[in-house]
This record gives structure tokens, C-alpha cells and sequence, in this order.
């Protein structure tokens, strides 16, 4: 009888559980269905508000203003870009190259200055024959069924653009991307310094566009990957940036991918037999590759087009030659005879609204000049370039230390710590970058205001391209070069190669540089403590790692003596630091004032140009601030006797002792009689050195 009682209870509560379990799914279940139900009338309504939107947009665009744009006879899709990004007009190296390589399917050689838009002039063609093929298959689909993939077919590699960094790299995809928004045409970035096996899922979506560097694009490539070996469809190869391509022992890749691309005119056996191998596509897709090639600065020989039509480049050529000019590169990357050459660079090469602008100093006085323009004339984005990675590295130890916010891009860094250094900058209004040449080519940042030549480039191409990062897009800038005395013949040769003759003198304040000396001073002492304790931490840690990896003990070999004179040099030594930074940081707490300056009296040092208009502004806001709205807006901090204007404001607003054009003959023969006084000293002091010796033989000798 216990055992059927305890049998009916274990049932009930069976039972009880399964009615709860029950009502508990029933409850999911509902919400389930009211989640979905809410979900789908979302997705209902957001439609309708999108297609609002548009509408709207639509409605709001003026054609009149667009009227240029509508003259290139663009697709709807690309049209509907261009009114979102807001181009009004085509830039003068768009209005030339669209028509050429989107309605005549000519080849094109193209050279503008800097900042002129040539990504758009050949990312614009590639997409409006993209789109019109996908029209012409939409045609043919209801005409003729499956036989319309031969005009638009999916799945193949239809552009490479190939580009001399990566950072350029993933600009042109954005940009492109952005132009493509709307459609279904994809473009992918494959770029070093960035996970191979994600590059990889990316490539095996088959995208349509492919824009890269020469080293990963070869790696992938002569690894198997099949969407970068099937060129046959290629119908657009793009080098951007094209001189920086040809410079000796740089992008051997280059040369193997454009041998691996199939002959258009079919002269070349080998690549006719590879091309029979790959999926058959149209003959018509085949021959219509356009080729474009596109540079800041352009050569081309009077008999370029002669040579496109011999056909001058041999088989055999192809694997032994080097890309030692643009001519060699766009023939043997296939360029036709009727290609189109735009050349649009001016005499100067340079921007038309580019201020250039030189400062002579010593070269330990480089960096006090940088601080100088940084902490005086700091307003709107700053690019400082450098040759070597050791002198942009020892810069920005020196700003950090000085408070200025720094950020670094050079070569060894990583590639993510890159991009985010770049979009740091980018987020900033009165940011710092300090960059090797890496950075001088196709980047686009908006509102740059001035570039610094902290140590000049080694040729004239990469001096237009560093200030090209300054005035682009028609807007104005400002370039300053820091000339050293031994840089003066140089700087001499790179303003004739584009024929400059006279250059502006950056004006300078000299009452402001025993100031920053000062602060520099105490910065480089900082600076050299902090490097040296870093140092031996590094080689410490070192060689702990080296005795864990062959399981070595490390036993401290250091006498009791030696162990407390260790302990009281870092004592000392972090003393020192922290009085260091104590006194610099007084220094930095208060602003950088000219020397003539007076705290306790402000005309001490007499009532200047530039009192007289802070106390005249500062009078004009007090009597336009009169009113009784009882809102306290926050107004911008004024120094009195210092001018926070930005290095171009100052250039244009110098007066006639400063606004002078200097002749480089006259540079070149101050570095000579420098040089001279130089050798003088030297001599005299061998002469003076031998004097004493000898004096003091003398007195041995009578001694004896």
C-alpha cells in the first residue's frame, strides 16, 4: 500500500511539472510570435520612411547644379551618388579622362597635381561600363536567355587597381565604395599587413574590383588563388600613382603581375595559350581591356604613341627588363596606340594655391624652429615629413614631452597601429602627424592646412607629393621647408627641377626662440633619461627571455657595493627626472611669450601691431557682448602678445622685411663661405694644437 502511495505522488508531481513546462512554452511561443510580428511591422514601415527619404533627396537636388555632370552622360545609379556625396563639377582631369575611357573605351595616360580627383576619373568609367553590361544582360535575358551572361558575366575579376601603398590602397576602395553604393558591384581592399585568411574568404565571394598592393596581390596569387590567376575577364588593369611604381629595386611583384595578364592584341603566343585554358568568356570581353595609368608627374618621349603601335616590346623582354619608365610600364601592361594622354601639371608641378614657404637654421636647431610653428602658429591639421624613421621617432618624443599630441606613421609600425594613427588625425581639428614617405603619396585628408619638410626628400617628385597633402581640391596651403646649411645646394636643385626661382622666407619672430630653447632644452634632457632607462629595461628583459627559452637561472653575479651604488644612480637619476618635469611643466603651464614681453605691464616693451588689434577685438566683443541674454557662450582663450594664426595667415600677412624671395645663388654661396669659415677654424686650431706640443717639448728638453 506505501509503495502505490509513493507511486501516485511521484506521478502528481510528473504531472505538475509537464503542465508547467507546458504553460512555459506556451508563453515563449507567444512572445516569439509578437516579436516576429512587431519585426515584420517594421520592416514594413521602414521601407516606406527610406523610400520618403528619397524622394525627398530627389526632390531637394537642383540639376542646375550638377549641370557639368550631366553633360558626361553617367549612369542614374552613379548620377544618384554623386548628388549624395555632393560633387557639383567634375574636376578638369574628370571632365578629360570620363568622356575618353567611359564613351570612346580609350586607354588613358593621366597626370594632374595633387588633390585633383583622379581616383573618381578612373573609378567612374570602370563602374559606368559595369553598370551598362548588367543592362545590356538584363536585355538580353528576356530575348535571349542564358546566352546574356557573355555581356555581363558574374563571378569574374572585372578591375585591378594597383596602387603603391596600402594606405592609398584602402582610400581608393573607399572611395570607390562609396560610389558604388546602390549598386550591386563589389570592391575589395588587398593590402599587406592585414590577415591573409580573411583576405582569402573575401576573394572567394568572386568581388568585381580589386584594389591592392603589388606584394600581397603577387603572395595571393602565386599561392593559387584562383579569382586573382583568372584574368582573362579582366576589362580594366589601373595603376595609380604609376612614377612611384617605377623607382629602381622597388615592386618586382609588379612586373611578375602585369606578365601574368593576357596580350589584348593576342601578339604574344604563350598568353594566348593561357587564356584558352581559363573559362571560356566572349571575345569581345577580351579585347576591350582598358588600361589606365595615372601619376602627379608625367615624361613621355614625342614617339610614345609610335612605339605603342610597333609594338616594340618583345617577348623575352618581359621577364629580363625592368619597369624603368612609364613608357615601358603602360606598354607592357598592353596600352593601345590611340591611347589618351592628359597631361594637366602646370610648369611648377605644385598646386596652384600652395604657399610655399623655407626656413634657414643649423641643423640642431631644426627641431626648436618645428616647436616654434607648432606652439605659435598651431591652428588647423599639421603633416611634419621625415627621410629616416629614427628623426620621426625623435621628434615625436620631443613633442609628447613638450604636450603636444603626436601621432606617428612610418614603416615599421604595424599596419593597424597605422590606420588608427591616420584616423586620429582625421578625428582632430589641430592634430600632429609626424610621417616618413610613406605618407607623401594619394592620401587624402581633409582641411590639412600646412606640411612641414623637417628633413628634405631626396628627389622632386616625392617634395610635390609631401606638399601635395596641403591644398587639395582647389583649397590653399601651406608648405615649410627646414633648410639646414649643408641642405642649401639641394634645396637649390629641387626648385629648378620645377622651376622655381625665388622662394618666400617663413617670418619669424627671433624675441619668441630663447623661450623655446629653453623648453627644448629641458625636453631633449627628459627625453635622453627616459630613453636610457627604457633602453636597459629592454636588454634586461632580453636576456631574462633568452635564459627562460633555454631554462637557464640567472643569478645576480653583483657585489653588495655594486647593488647600492645601482640603487642610488636610479634615485638620483629619478630625482633629476622628476625636477626635470616639474620645471618644464611650469614652463608649459603658462603660454609662450616673446622675450620683450612684460607680465607685470602690458605696453612694457611698447604697444605693437598685433596688441593693438587683440586689445581692439577684445573692445569690440566687450561692446558686442552687452546684451542681457543671460546665455554665457564659451569664447575662444586669447594671449595677449601672442598671434595663434596658422603658418599661411602669418606668410600672407608679413610685411616687407619678411616677405622676401631669396636667390639661390646667394644661398649657395652663404653655405660656401660657411663652409670656409668652417675650415679656418679647424685650421687654426691644428695650428694652435701644434704650437703647445711643440712649446712643451721645448720645456722637456730644457727640463733635461
Amino acid at each position: 500500500m506505501e509503495k502505490a502511495k509513493v507511486e501516485e505522488k511521484m506521478q502528481k508531481d510528473e504531472n505538475v511539472k509537464t503542465k508547467k513546462k507546458k504553460k512555459k512554452k506556451k508563453k515563449n511561443e507567444k512572445k516569439k510570435t509578437n516579436q516576429k510580428e512587431n519585426e515584420s511591422q517594421r520592416n514594413e514601415e521602414l521601407p516606406a520612411v527610406s523610400n520618403v527619404k528619397e524622394d525627398l533627396e530627389e526632390e531637394l537636388v537642383d540639376e542646375a547644379e550638377y549641370y557639368a555632370w550631366n553633360e558626361m552622360r553617367l549612369h542614374p545609379l552613379l548620377m544618384k551618388s554623386i548628388y549624395r556625396l555632393e560633387f557639383k563639377e567634375p574636376t578638369p582631369i574628370q571632365k578629360a579622362c570620363i568622356p575618353a575611357a567611359a564613351h570612346q573605351g580609350k586607354d588613358v595616360v593621366g597626370a594632374a597635381e595633387t588633390g585633383s580627383g583622379k581616383t573618381l576619373a578612373f573609378g567612374l568609367p570602370i563602374l559606368q561600363r559595369l553598370l551598362e553590361e548588367q543592362e545590356k544582360a538584363g536585355k538580353m535575358l528576356e530575348k535571349k536567355g542564358e546566352e546574356a551572361e557573355n555581356y555581363a558575366p558574374k563571378g569574374f575579376l572585372r578591375a585591378l587597381i594597383i596602387t603603391p601603398t596600402r594606405e592609398l590602397a584602402l582610400q581608393v576602395t573607399d572611395h570607390l565604395k562609396a560610389v558604388a553604393n546602390g549598386t550591386d558591384i563589389r570592391v575589395v581592399a588587398i593590402v599587406g599587413g592585414m590577415s591573409t585568411e580573411k583576405q582569402e574568404r573575401l576573394l572567394k565571394k568572386r568581388p568585381e574590383i580589386i584594389v591592392g598592393t603589388p606584394g600581397r596581390l603577387w603572395e595571393l596569387a602565386s599561392g593559387g588563388e584562383k579569382h586573382l590567376v583568372e584574368l582573362h575577364s579582366l576589362s580594366f588593369f589601373v595603376l595609380d600613382e604609376a612614377d612611384r611604381m617605377i623607382e629602381n629595386g622597388h615592386f618586382r611583384e609588379l612586373q611578375s603581375i602585369i606578365d601574368m595578364l593576357p596580350m589584348t592584341n593576342g601578339s604574344i603566343e604563350g598568353h594566348s595559350q593561357d587564356t584558352q585554358d581559363c573559362v571560356t568568356v566572349s571575345s569581345f570581353q577580351r579585347k576591350k581591356r582598358q588600361t589606365f595609368v595615372f601619376s602627379a608627374t608625367i615624361a613621355l618621349s614625342a614617339d610614345f604613341r609610335k612605339k605603342l603601335k610597333r609594338g616594340t616590346l618583345k617577348p623575352k623582354q618581359s621577364l629580363t627588363d625592368g619597369l624603368n619608365s612609364i613608357e615601358t610600364l603602360s606598354e607592357r601592361a598592353g596600352m593601345k596606340a590611340n591611347v589618351a594622354i592628359i597631361d594637366l601639371t602646370n610648369a611648377s608641378i605644385v598646386a596652384d594655391k600652395l604657399e610655399e614657404s623655407f626656413i634657414e637654421c643649423r641643423e640642431e636647431d631644426k627641431d626648436a624652429y618645428l616647436y616654434y610653428i607648432l606652439s605659435v602658429h598651431g591652428q588647423g591639421r599639421t603633416i611634419v615629413f621625415c627621410t629616416s624613421i629614427t628623426a620621426t621617432r625623435h621628434i615625436s618624443s620631443l613633442l609628447r614631452i613638450l604636450g603636444i599630441n603626436v601621432w606617428t606613421v612610418h614603416r615599421e609600425k604595424q599596419q593597424r597601429a597605422r590606420l588608427k594613427a591616420i584616423d586620429r588625425f582625421r578625428g582632430n581639428e589641430h592634430a600632429v602627424l609626424v610621417a616618413t614617405d610613406i605618407l607623401a603619396r594619394g592620401l587624402d585628408i581633409a582641411n590639412v592646412r600646412t606640411v612641414v619638410h623637417y628633413q628634405l626628400p631626396h628627389s622632386a617628385e616625392v617634395y610635390v607629393h609631401r606638399s601635395g597633402r596641403t591644398a587639395r581640391a582647389f583649397a590653399d596651403g601651406c608648405s615649410i621647408a627646414l633648410i639646414a646649411a649643408n641642405e642649401t645646394s639641394k634645396f637649390a636643385s629641387l626648385c629648378k627641377s620645377f622651376s622655381k626661382e625665388s622662394f618666400q622666407r617663413f617670418p619669424l619672430e627671433n624675441a619668441y626662440i630663447p623661450e623655446v630653447q629653453k623648453r627644448l632644452s629641458l625636453a631633449r634632457q627628459i627625453d635622453k633619461i627616459l630613453r636610457k632607462d627604457s633602453q636597459e629595461k629592454a636588454n634586461k628583459s632580453w636576456l631574462e627571455r633568452s635564459a627562460e627559452s633555454v631554462e637557464l637561472v640567472m643569478d645576480n653575479y653583483d657585489s653588495e657595493e655594486e647593488t647600492v651604488s645601482n640603487c642610488k644612480l636610479k634615485k638620483t637619476t629619478s630625482m633629476q627626472l622628476k625636477m626635470l618635469q616639474q620645471e618644464l611643466n611650469m614652463l608649459l603651464s603658462r603660454p609662450l611669450q616673446p622675450r620683450t614681453f612684460s607680465r607685470r605691464y602690458l605696453a612694457g616693451a611698447g604697444v605693437s601691431p598685433l596688441l593693438q588689434d587683440q586689445f581692439e577685438q577684445l573692445a569690440r566683443q566687450k561692446l558686442g557682448g552687452g546684451g542681457g541674454s543671460g546665455e554665457h557662450k564659451r569664447r575662444k582663450l586669447v594671449v595677449i602678445g601672442q598671434d595663434c594664426v596658422e603658418p599661411l595667415q602669418a606668410l600672407r600677412s608679413a610685411g616687407h622685411e619678411v616677405h622676401m624671395h631669396v636667390d639661390m645663388k646667394e644661398m649657395a654661396e652663404k653655405r660656401r663661405n660657411v663652409e670656409n669659415l668652417r675650415r679656418k677654424r679647424k685650421e687654426e686650431k691644428k695650428r694652435m694644437r701644434d704650437q703647445r706640443r711643440k712649446q712643451k717639448k721645448k720645456l722637456k728638453m730644457g727640463m733635461e
